[in-house]
């Protein structure tokens, strides 16, 4: 047998790319079909509009198309570089986004592993169903409650007041924005991003807490030593993931939330795109500065996931490739 699947794999070696392909496509037609609608969707949707990010590099004008707008090269990319905004949107970007990476990342391994803890099952269901209802807000409603609870006369002044602070507007002080925009970051997403730890949860071997168990490990221990280990790769993947989206903290909410009061400390690389590409800095629309912008930002998250998942390789048995 082992000598007949040798001989097999010489003859595959041997075969063309093309007759390489048209053997696997017809012993598995079904499930090329099955991904061909993914495919489909990635040319169009993911790979087709590559094609514009060549207006980074060109003047480009929308009555002459982007062939016919003429090239020049790193020009705009050196205007970025050189606008006295870019060291605040730097700044600004990697401060927010690494406060949602150092406090909203753990945030929901901290609720599976206490869920997980939960023998009431009715309690469980409830605190689940609790935590999950806030990710199905809008956005627009969640953010116009979270400037009704931080009014001068909201929620939070009635809070502060009670234990001896002063009333203010705390969405207009600098100092507390960036607190404002984490906690209720984390507050709309705990229960829906705790959702896939429950499931790794729910896959790890009970035989391993019962010989934690008869070693004498209390439940501290079995969950520092059986539970977290079980869904470290979990952890890992979803950590890579998040650090090759370091820059891309959402411009939506900011322009939701900011005010002119916070500018200094809210605008970011997604905001600065939005009024630039409609013309609000400049009087026109500036699409080769604002792509050149995103394709910056790109390039930086490209840059910090392959760093992670390289580190991430070196260190621990799991990565993306």
């Amino acid at each position: 047998m082992a000598k007949q699947t040798a001989v097999i794999n010489a003859h595959y070696r041997r075969l063309s790319l093309g007759k390489k392909i048209t053997r696997d496509f017809s012993h598995n037609k079904y499930k090329y079909l099955m991904i061909l609608p993914v495919l489909v969707y990635l040319a169009l949707f993911c790979y087709k509009p590559m094609y514009g990010i060549q207006i980074a590099f060109r003047n480009f004008k929308v009555t002459r198309g982007i062939e016919k707008s003429p090239w020049v090269g790193m020009y705009w990319f050196e205007q970025f570089f050189n606008d006295p905004y870019f060291w605040r949107l730097l700044r600004n970007t990697f401060l927010i986004s690494g406060l949602q990476i150092v406090f909203g990342f753990p945030a929901p391994i901290v609720l599976a592993l206490m869920l997980n803890e939960v023998r009431n099952n009715r309690f469980k269901r409830t605190v689940q169903t609790i935590t999950y209802m806030p990710y199905f807000i809008s956005l627009v409603v969640l953010c116009s409650l979270v400037k009704i609870y931080t009014q001068q006369n909201g929620l939070v002044s009635e809070i502060v007041e009670f234990f001896g602070g002063t009333r203010q507007n705390w969405l207009q002080d600098p100092k507390y924005y960036r607190l404002i925009y984490i906690v209720s970051d984390i507050w709309q997403s705990i229960g829906w991003n705790s959702i896939i730890y429950l499931a790794a949860l729910s896959a790890i071997d009970m035989e391993q807490y019962e010989a934690a168990r008869i070693d004498g490990a209390n439940r501290f221990q079995q969950m520092l030593h059986v539970t977290l280990p079980g869904i470290l790769p979990t952890i890992v993947i979803l950590f890579i993931l998040r650090m090759g989206s370091i820059l891309n903290v959402g411009y939506e909410k900011t322009l939701l939330l900011y005010q002119p009061t916070t500018y200094e400390v809210a605008d970011l690389f997604s905001t600065y795109t939005y009024r630039i590409s409609l013309g609000a800095t400049a009087g026109q629309p500036q699409y080769s500065l604002s792509t050149a912008v995103s394709l910056f930002n790109t390039i930086v998250n490209v840059v910090f996931l392959l760093l992670t998942n390289f580190l991430s390789r070196r260190t621990t048995d799991s990565s993306l490739f």
